[in-house]
């Protein structure tokens, strides 16, 4: 049995998910090569990291906007030629608009994921908490967490709300710093997305 687990880790981190951000069956519109030369592309968001990429897709791939792909090594190369990691800048204007809503989406079908976050997060540094990186809190709700999650670990997102005063889409504030992560290039801390460098 112990055999097997360590198969399904080894796929795991081979194979991941991806979000769908945008669909380009013409590829990209800067590309000004003829249009039979131009490869199917997708822009895509890694549901484990964050990451974006740009998937080249065969030309029989059946995909949608939000469609959940597997990217990866030991994924079904009937639809998915190549991957590329790609920096925000580099997504198409529908992508960037679908961007929020996707990670909102994650964050809610992952929802224990990110209150274990909450009931985990430490100090980064004597005068620095991983609390403080999220936006909207301070000091004072920072102690409020970390002073009710010491009774008991936070159950979901409405317990951590109830719980803490002040803190009434504990959702929201994850989305909000996610997506921060993924805009800027230069944030000295990264919390949820992984960072190449």
């Amino acid at each position: 049995m112990s055999d097997s687990g360590n198969e399904d880790g080894e796929s795991d981190a081979a194979t991941r998910e991806a979000v769908v951000l945008d669909y380009l069956p013409h590829g990209r519109p800067d590309d000004n090569r003829p249009q039979y030369q131009k490869d199917t592309l997708a822009y895509a968001l890694a549901v484990d990291d964050f990451e974006l990429l740009e998937l080249t897709l065969t030309d029989d791939a059946d995909v949608g906007i939000v469609d959940r792909v597997a990217v990866g090594d030991d994924t079904d190369d009937s639809i998915i030629e190549s991957v590329e990691h790609i920096a925000y800048d580099d997504l198409s204007n529908s992508a960037v608009s679908e961007l929020e809503y996707a990670v909102e989406a994650i964050v809610e079908a992952e929802e224990q994921r990110f209150v274990d976050f909450y009931n985990d997060a430490q100090p980064i540094t004597l005068r620095l908490h991983q609390l403080n990186l999220l936006p909207g809190i301070g000091k004072k709700l920072r102690n409020k967490i970390i002073d009710t999650r010491k009774r008991q670990p936070y159950e979901g997102f409405e317990d951590l709300s109830d719980r803490v005063g002040g803190l009434h889409h504990p959702d929201e504030v994850i989305a909000e710093r996610i997506l921060e992560e993924i805009r800027e290039d230069d944030l000295k801390y990264q919390i949820f997305v992984r960072d190449d460098e």
